[in-house]
């Protein structure tokens, strides 16, 4: 997969949306700052995927990026179409450039970016990537299931992500931000990780982890790490994930008196 990823990567910086590599199989980032390092830099991109042969490609989203909805296929546990179907009626999801199937069996429609903030609607399952945020994207693999480009159209439209949570909920779902006291950021964030679903427990373990470590660079992720396990993680996954965080982490200085800033 390597000479395709390789060339889907230069097309998609081409198109001006910066990418970086993910572990193989995996969504968790295999660059020291994940999101943060993602380049349009062809010599970047090449060395990236030429060393490291079987890395997944995500592209960073939000502008200059895509912004991309999420609706997530759960099966017994949920789907996201019954609400991407109103959107549809709405009139709100006219302007997407393209459609991507998912391993799980959703989809990613993606759009102009924007610097709006990242969203999560958990009772409508979807997810929305915005400004700080950042996608898998064809020709990925997770679980041995790709990610597929079913189609693209000639609309270049943006998606409100703030009409969207007035019609599907008037009460926003955020993700939960830590509070000044550690301790109480780490077990609001372990309560939040093992209510994840399937399909999510990874990205929400490695972006709790790093709200936890923003916090406090020393902290504790055992909670997270037990917590997870809850979820349904397995060691050798909560492992990496964790290790991932820790790497990006190394990157920041603590913020004063322990306190980190709200995330978008």
């Amino acid at each position: 997969m390597t000479d395709a990823t390789l060339r889907q990567a230069l097309a998609y910086a081409r198109r001006g949306w910066p990418v970086f590599p993910c572990l193989p199989g995996q969504k968790i980032p295999a660059t020291r700052h994940g999101f943060r390092d993602a380049s349009t830099d062809e010599q970047q991109i090449t060395a990236w995927f030429t060393r490291h042969p079987g890395r997944n490609l995500a592209i960073a989203t939000g502008a200059p990026g895509p912004d991309v909805l999420d609706v997530d296929q759960h099966g017994p546990d949920g789907t996201g179409f019954p609400a991407y179907a109103r959107l549809r009626r709405a009139g709100l999801l006219t302007g997407a450039t393209a459609y991507v199937r998912t391993p799980s069996g959703g989809l990613h429609a993606y759009f102009t970016g924007t610097r709006q903030r990242n969203g999560h609607l958990p009772d409508c399952h979807l997810d929305f990537r915005s400004h700080g945020g950042y996608i898998l994207a064809p020709p990925s693999h997770v679980g041995g299931h790709p990610y597929q480009l079913l189609k693209t159209t000639s609309a270049h439209g943006t998606l409100d992500w703030q009409a969207v949570t007035q019609l599907l909920q008037p009460q926003p779902q955020q993700w939960p931000q830590p509070r000044p006291a550690p301790d109480q950021a780490l077990d609001h964030l372990a309560r939040w990780v093992a209510s994840q679903p399937e399909g999510n427990r990874n990205a929400g373990l490695f972006w709790a982890a790093n709200r936890a470590l923003e916090a406090d660079p020393a902290a504790d992720l055992s909670s997270l790490a037990a917590a997870a396990r809850r979820a349904g993680l397995d060691d050798q996954e909560i492992t990496r994930t964790l290790d991932s965080a820790r790497r990006t982490g190394t990157a920041r200085p603590a913020p004063p008196d322990h306190q980190a800033e709200a995330a978008n």
